[in-house]
């Protein structure tokens, strides 16, 4: 274990890098470095301003780290990649638990997606080796300069849990005396943690649960961190306290400290002094109005917003008041060539919220200045190389005066000085290497400049390639285009050809339609006068081997009784039924009562009652299919050989059923004659 002093902070700042094995594997190691707080009083302090530290360099197990942490309590424990010292989101969580109050795991090399340790130290000119022990003790200092992120799985709130130290019991002779004195000292208690979260103003909630003789338990959710909350975990008799960090949703990384950014500040002087504050990218930061603050006021909330590179008038000549704030701050100064007037004020500022008209002024001197610089701040971020920061190249180059190569370089001497870039021996000076000269120094740096603005001039080179090769793209893009809107043209016309061929077949379609409508008109005007001409239904027959035919729909009495009213029904006729079953004796007898000369079965057969009426009167029927009736309209006619062939067809038929009923008679009477009975007299 070795030491030597640095500069530090009051309490301990950990180092940790992973030695030797592998978290997620059995047993790592860890190179730790410890920066210990020196008093002033120490004889090992070195003769310098501010508070020292001692460096304490050891390789720990990570059980052993674990209990120097709880020992020594740190301020940070920095590491470059917080996954170093947890397999898994879940192990990451519970190491973030065990650590004490007042204790921060910070990863030094950024949030969700880290730089590498080398460039953030090179950055901050930090030293830097390959080795662990070099790069816990680089983790360190950084996070020492308050460089890095707070990994956190926990809120700033907390829950102060007081509950029962022991269980009641089960039962005896004291229970309900013992059961009141724990739920009372929980009571005492719960009032006791209450008086001092009071003491020490925290804003907290009470959760109670009330039980026989006091409390069975209570719960404080106080907005505070552990380490300000005056309450810690304790358990004594039959009280225990719990003291428990609110979980987040998942692990966050929180900026140590907040980085304050260059920016426009738009002043407007006067009774009110207002105040605005522009980002370099043109976003509003901030308003600010007073009439009661002072210079020293203002200059404090424009210092909390940002380090200003311009400071802007809406007037011209800048106001004494704003330029004493621009040499203030060493900005750049902006004016207009003359006074802003208002409505173009109103107009540049209309998508921005403001309290009254001085703000509204500093706003839209902020807001022009940014316009009057944009283009210059492209270009000057289009000249950065990717490593260093563009806003203070910008800084450089606006506040300061000097050209983008000249603040290139500066910065870049600057972070070639901070400490190597992590090589270790290599980057220091060979002592065999006799010393330049001034001139020498002077050429040195002269060559190292022309080779960054040849490369910088072959990085333009290649931008142009790339914006030929994107022109030729978007040529080729454009070609397209043009060929899709001839085929679109194309399209549109054979579109509107072929909607007007469409109009043109409906509009024939409607014509033919009313054609057809007037036709059929005529053709009922000329049916109704067929009708008048040949009203009866036997002149239609006559002189054409035809008889004419009268339909009835169904064989009921409704349906009689309609073809009656229509054209009549008489003796001699021939009635066709459309649908002859489901008559009965009544409708038979009405049928048979027109006397009509033989009657057309179609669908359906008779019923027995209605063939047996019909029979007995003597009238024939014949079915369709030996009677083939022609139908127009209402007027229906059948061949008259035909129907004589279907009704001599039935006589002979009807005959037969006659002979064959008698005879049936006889073979009755027969019967019944030898069985000695007398018949009654029959008619023959």
């Amino acid at each position: 274990m070795t030491t030597r002093t640095i500069r530090a902070r009051d309490r301990p700042v950990f180092g940790v890098d992973v030695h030797s094995g592998d978290v997620r594997g059995d047993s790592p190691s860890y190179a730790l470095v410890i920066l210990d707080p020196v008093d002033e009083d120490d004889p090992d302090a070195p003769d310098a301003d501010g508070p020292m530290a001692r460096v304490t360099r050891d390789v720990v197990s990570f059980r052993k780290l674990c209990r120097l942490i709880d020992d020594r309590e740190p301020l940070y424990v920095a590491t470059d990649n917080a996954y170093e010292l947890a397999a898994d989101k879940g192990e990451l969580v519970n190491f973030l638990r065990s650590l004490p109050d007042g204790t921060r795991l910070v990863q030094v090399t950024g949030a969700e997606r880290p730089e590498p340790l080398s460039r953030v130290a090179s950055r901050h000119g930090i030293p830097y080796g390959k080795e662990p022990m070099k790069e816990a003790e680089a983790a360190a200092r950084l996070a020492a300069a308050n460089v890095g992120h707070e990994v956190t799985a926990f809120t700033d709130e907390t829950t102060v849990k007081v509950s029962r130290g022991r269980s009641t019991g089960k039962g005896g002779w004291s229970q309900d005396r013992y059961t009141r004195r724990i739920h009372g000292n929980v009571r005492k208690r719960t009032r006791q943690v209450q008086s001092k979260l009071k003491e020490a103003n925290l804003d907290f909630e009470r959760d109670v649960t009330e039980k026989y003789g006091g409390y069975a338990n209570a719960t404080f959710t106080v907005e505070a961190r552990p380490e300000d909350i005056p309450v810690s975990n304790s358990r004594a008799g039959d009280v225990r306290v719990e003291v428990e960090r609110e979980r987040r949703d998942g692990i966050e990384y929180e900026p140590l400290v907040q980085r304050r950014d260059r920016v426009i500040v738009g002043i407007d002087p006067g009774t009110t002094t207002a105040a605005a504050v522009v980002g370099l990218a043109g976003t509003v930061h901030a308003l600010y109005s007073s009439r009661t603050g002072d210079t020293a006021e203002v200059t404090e909330w424009i210092v909390e917003q940002g380090r200003p590179i311009i400071v802007a008038a809406d007037v011209e000549p800048m106001p004494e008041t704003v330029e004493k704030f621009r040499r203030s701050f060493d900005a750049a100064g902006w004016r207009p060539t003359t006074d802003l007037p208002v409505d173009e004020k109103l107009h540049r500022t209309r998508e921005v919220s403001y309290d009254n008209d001085h703000e509204r002024d500093a706003l839209a001197a902020a807001l022009y200045a940014y316009d009057d610089h944009e283009d210059q701040f492209e270009r000057i971020a289009a000249k950065t190389p990717p490593r260093l920061d563009r806003e203070a190249v910008i800084a450089g180059v606006v506040a300061g005066g000097a050209s983008v190569e000249a603040v290139v370089d500066d910065l870049s001497e600057d972070d070639g000085s901070g400490g190597g870039s992590g090589d270790g021996d290599a980057d220091e000076a060979d002592p065999t290497e006799p010393e330049r000269t001034e001139e020498e120094e002077t050429i040195r740096r002269l060559r190292e400049r022309v080779d960054r603005l040849e490369s910088h001039a072959e990085s333009l080179e290649e931008d142009l390639e790339e914006r030929d090769d994107r022109i030729a793209e978007l040529e080729g893009e454009l070609e397209e285009a043009k060929r899709e809107e001839r085929i679109e043209a194309r399209s549109r016309r054979a579109v509107s050809r072929l909607e007007r061929e469409t109009d043109r077949l409906e509009r024939e379609r409607d014509e033919a339609q009313e054609r057809v409508a007037d036709l059929e008109r005529k053709v009922e005007t000329l049916k109704e006068l067929w009708r008048l001409d040949h009203s009866n239904f036997g002149d239609v027959a006559e002189g054409r081997g035809l008889v004419s035919v009268k339909v009835v729909e169904q064989f009921t009495l409704d349906a009689l009784d309609a073809a009656d009213e229509a054209y009549g029904l008489v003796a001699g006729d021939v009635v066709f039924l459309r649908d002859a079953s489901g008559a009965g004796r009544r409708t038979a007898e009405r049928l048979a009562e027109t006397e009509p000369r033989a009657v057309i079965r179609g669908e359906g057969n008779l019923s027995d009652v209605a063939d047996a009426v019909l029979f007995e009167r003597g009238v024939p029927v014949v079915p369709a299919d030996a009677v083939p009736v022609r139908e127009v309209d209402e007027l229906a006619v059948a061949s008259e050989e035909d129907l004589a062939a279907a009704v001599e067809e039935w006589e002979e038929e009807a005959e037969q059923r006659r002979r064959d009923q008698k005879a049936e008679r006889i073979d009755r009477i027969i019967s019944e004659h030898r069985a000695g009975r007398t018949l009654p007299e029959t008619e023959e």
